[in-house]
């Protein structure tokens, strides 16, 4: 296993954008398309582009230029036949802090640059939406080890950015920049549309089918290597299909060989058509192979269709999302979470546990940092059933955890923002802990067949992503634990007390409190030291 892991890590996917400012000498192969195709002779010894055809097709698309009709070379030898491809400028700025000296905080900001391709393909209403990619269009929120900008270190947060079409990297005068406004990304697609509030040339072909690409078709692909200049690259798909899971896409690309470099991100990809003889859009380019390989893969169309024109990004499950938190899932994860010995999952580095209740609540416990040299856990949740018809639950009491034991906050008793961030938490921990669930049972099916253990890797795959994009909700759950916890002289209980059914109120109680608030009980009380 750890072979085939290391052998995964050499096959890794690179991004090209979010490299920091484009300004280093690099060389670029370009192959710029001849459109101006060979002429071929039919048996009646007259050149005809159904001849051309013929030779150059055996599928939906061509393997050679010279399917290209008559009518396509023409338009493509205009000058305006690239217009509608843009150089997109993006920039961050982040801000760092650090201790000084005198103990006091230093707030530093760093700013940072890259250009990424996109491409008109809509006009509505006086406005142009372009398609790019996802990582074209949105920075880090936060640095660390698995979200780098270059020249910024980890843990830095960005706290403004922007996205302007430009001439090119040389480009200095901005009064004719275009700004750009996200839309919907998808980040599992590694797809975004941005908005220009004016009216650009868009894409004059139609939208292709990605699923009807063969090895061998040849393709073209614009746009602008380095942010330096606009070019045509070109080459042949070498692989139909390749499930791209790499860090938290989860989507379908195809492999090409065109020379591709930084700054092509976003490029469209053409394939030529064998019905018609034009280009169709089949692809968006978004990511090389690591090793220097001449190896680039495409995001294959078909599954952007509805995004493109919905302006919605797809929640199934099959593309990285995890299942609705709905009535189905918290019943799923109560049966499954019974007589469960290892019902442990992460929380952004964090050791988390689900654990049912006699009354059909769940009781969710983060241990610290320490454990398990700790095992008391520094927040503990009370997920009750109930809320909407269709809905997971509501939360209810919670504990916040410190050396000497656990504070009770009763239900509703926290400040609007601290009431705001431990319902994020509550959702991450409901989250983690169906995808934990839906591992542990793909592993036990893990060993019938190719099939099964498949599975079992994406739903790792998957379990890992959500517990890697939850790393601002661990900062934020260490802050609060440290503001909450139990301070010397406060009466602290045990973790038993989140386990304990909530008693129905007596006649004689103020139900105006709520069913959710209770005394503990002077057994489980103890002052903190």
């Amino acid at each position: 296993m750890e072979q085939e892991e290391n052998d995964d890590r050499a096959r890794r996917k690179v991004i090209w954008v979010k490299r920091g400012a484009v300004g280093a000498l690099a060389l670029t192969f370009v192959a710029v398309t001849a459109l101006v195709a060979p002429r071929v002779k039919a048996r009646t010894g007259l050149g005809s582009a159904s001849s051309s055809k013929g030779a150059y097709c055996s599928g939906a698309y061509a393997d050679d230029f010279a399917a290209l009709s008559p009518t396509a070379r023409e338009a493509e030898q205009k000058p305006q036949s690239q217009s509608w491809v843009y150089a997109i400028r993006t920039t961050a700025t982040y801000e760092c802090l650090s201790y000084a000296g005198d103990g006091n905080v230093r707030r530093v900001r760093r700013k940072a640059l890259a250009y990424g391709t996109g491409f008109g393909y809509r006009q509505q209403n006086g406005e142009t939406y372009i398609l790019t990619n996802q990582h074209v269009a949105e920075w880090p929120p936060v640095t660390d080890d698995e979200h780098k900008v270059d020249d910024v270190p980890p843990g830095c947060k960005r706290v403004s950015d922007a996205l302007k079409i430009v001439e090119s990297e040389r480009d200095t005068y901005d009064r004719d920049d275009v700004p750009l406004q996200r839309v919907v990304t998808d980040k599992a697609a590694d797809i975004a549309v941005l908005k220009a509030h004016a009216l650009l040339p868009i894409l004059p072909w139609k939208v292709g089918r990605s699923a009807d690409l063969k090895e061998r078709n040849v393709v073209d692909v614009r746009g602008f290597p380095l942010g330096a200049f606009k070019a045509t690259n070109v080459g042949k798909v070498v692989s139909t299909y390749d499930h791209d899971d790499e860090k938290e896409w989860d989507h379908v690309d195809f492999v090409v060989d065109a020379q591709l470099s930084p700054g092509n991100s976003g490029s469209p990809v053409l394939a030529v058509s064998c019905r018609t003889g034009e280009f169709e859009l089949v692809g968006v380019y978004h990511a090389a192979y690591a090793g220097n390989t001449p190896l680039n893969v495409v995001v294959a169309i078909d599954q952007e269709r509805d995004l493109m024109t919905t302006l919605k990004r797809s929640s199934r499950r099959d593309r990285g999302e995890v299942s609705a938190l709905d009535r189905k899932a918290r019943t799923r994860l109560q049966a499954g979470l019974e007589g469960a010995i290892d019902p442990f999952f992460p929380l952004d580095g964090m050791a988390a546990v689900a654990r049912p209740r006699s009354d059909g609540a769940l009781v969710f416990e983060v241990m610290s940092p320490a454990f398990p040299v700790r095992s008391s856990p520094a927040l503990v949740l009370e997920d009750l059933p109930g809320g909407a018809a269709e809905g997971y639950g509501e939360l209810g009491r919670v504990w916040v955890g410190g050396r000497f034991g656990l504070k009770s906050y009763p239900r509703g008793s926290l400040d609007a923002d601290a009431q705001a961030l431990v319902e994020r938490i509550l959702d991450a921990l409901r989250t983690n802990a169906d995808l934990a669930l839906e591992l542990r049972t793909a592993q036990g099916q893990a060993a019938r067949d190719r099939e099964h253990y498949e599975h079992m890797g994406k739903a790792e795959r998957q379990l890992r992503r959500a517990a890697g994009a939850q790393a601002d909700l661990g900062t934020a759950l260490t802050d609060l634990v440290e503001r909450l916890s139990p301070k010397v002289g406060e009466t602290t209980v045990g973790v038993a007390e989140a386990y304990a059914p909530v008693a129905a109120p007596s006649p004689g109680r103020n139900v105006a409190q709520g069913p959710g608030i209770t005394e503990p009980g002077p057994q489980a009380s103890t002052p903190a030291r």
